[in-house]
């Protein structure tokens, strides 16, 4: 069973404008929707959690300068996605 992504207004709205300033990502991130969506636990996502401020979510890698935060809710199989950008935006 896939784990379903839930698409939160502010990050739809960041992720548009993300990715209209990047566009030469647009592969790797939609790659990486549907690593989530399959596995989020793929080595290649490179998921764990974050701690301080941002403790109770966690963080996955589009590449090595681009980040996704998301909530992992397990018992109900479902990622809530919460923010995108480069490291010194997301954390």
């Amino acid at each position: 069973m896939n784990w379903q992504l839930i698409f939160t207004e502010q990050y739809t709205r960041r992720a548009a404008q993300f990715i209209k300033r990047h566009p030469d990502i647009l592969g790797q991130y939609t790659k990486i929707l549907e690593l989530l969506e399959t596995n989020p636990h793929h080595p290649s996502l490179r998921l764990h959690a974050l701690k301080g401020r941002l403790e109770g979510l966690s963080s996955v890698s589009i590449n090595m300068k681009y980040r996704m935060t998301l909530e992992m809710i397990v018992t109900e199989k479902e990622i809530i996605l919460i923010n995108i950008g480069d490291h010194e935006q997301v954390y």
